[in-house]
């Protein structure tokens, strides 16, 4: 029977919204609570508001703060996890930003942090998509592209804490602006963001799409997954080409990570691969496997869309908590 006096609280912080869930030592989720991320307030008072979200999860699991061992939360961007400071979060205007220690003061809990792709990936390796692996690579798509990386079973940081930036692999020299300043990455050429701006264009340019209207529809500013899904399902021409091309360059990106690694999963996870699943993922493992250089037994390596959805990360970031505070 699951401990409740072993509880830990697993917190998903992204740059358009943040979850919060209680977990039990078998991982069952007792109580959760979500609300968007105000990017635009001070990290002192986004820090308050993580506290508020975990609280609220708390009088949902009807939980005592005494039978809570830690809080683990997933911060995008650079992480130190030894000492608990976001080093750099662009998305959230953040530098360092003494997460942890601060979040602790708040609540009076130990609190772990580490980066956000870090512990989603850790999450389908442990309970998700990738179970049974030992060496997994995750590959998150949305306004970016993020990576982790666990090689025997291990999460692996890299020799400065900065493993994992697959989104700034570049793929094609002198292509489009990256958000990071260098061009062609595969974040430049395959996130969601990528996605919208090349949809824009096109209709700039007069290609016939009904994108912008079902955003209007919908009172959407942005090309959300929702509405690519939607667009998708109409057959929309130009949605459809941008996303042939941000799967063959997904694919491209997974045969290079699996040329260096040879592991025997890759997790391909997001907003996107969650709505469409493995309509979105099976063209991008076509065209891995048309560039793994080594083809023998190619169809080992399994390439799959995640299985947790958006409770990869804060689950993910109990996993981590667990391994490391040793459960």
């Amino acid at each position: 029977m699951p401990n409740r006096k072993d509880l830990m609280v697993g917190v998903d912080l992204g740059g358009t919204s943040m979850r919060a869930l209680v977990v039990d030592s078998s991982y069952q989720i007792l109580g959760e609570d979500k609300r968007r991320t105000k990017v635009q307030e001070k990290p002192r008072k986004l820090i308050e508001e993580i506290a508020d979200l975990i609280e609220e999860a708390m009088d949902k699991a009807e939980a005592k703060w005494s039978s809570i061992r830690a809080i683990s939360i997933g911060a995008p961007g650079a992480v130190d996890p030894l000492r608990g400071i976001v080093r750099e979060a662009p998305n959230l205007g953040w530098k360092d930003v003494r997460l942890g220690a601060k979040l602790k003061g708040l609540l009076g809990v130990p609190v772990l942090v580490e980066n956000d792709v870090n512990v989603g990936t850790a999450g389908e390796h442990a309970l998700g998509a990738a179970q049974g692996s030992h060496d997994v690579v995750g590959i998150f798509v949305g306004t970016g592209i993020g990576g982790g990386i666990i090689l025997h079973d291990e999460l692996y940081d890299g020799s400065r804490g900065a493993a994992g930036e697959l989104g700034h692999m570049v793929l094609v020299v002198n292509g489009p602006k990256c958000g990071c300043g260098k061009r062609g990455c595969a974040e430049a050429l395959a996130s969601r963001t990528a996605m919208e701006r090349d949809v824009r264009a096109a209709i700039k340019e007069g290609h016939k799409s009904a994108v912008l209207d079902i955003m209007k529809g919908r009172d959407q500013q942005r090309m959300t997954s929702r509405i690519i899904q939607l667009a998708l399902r109409r057959r929309d021409p130009v949605m459809r080409q941008v996303m042939e091309r941000a799967q063959y360059y997904l694919g491209v990106l997974v045969a290079g990570v699996v040329n260096l690694l040879d592991p025997e999963c890759v997790v391909i996870g997001g907003g996107i691969a969650d709505r469409l699943h493995e309509d979105f993922v099976k063209p991008v493992r076509e065209t891995a496997y048309e560039y793994f250089l080594q083809q023998r037994d190619a169809h080992r390596i399994r390439i799959l869309p995640g299985l947790l959805g958006d409770n990869a990360g804060a689950l993910g970031a109990v996993v981590l908590a667990r391994h490391r505070l040793g459960s």
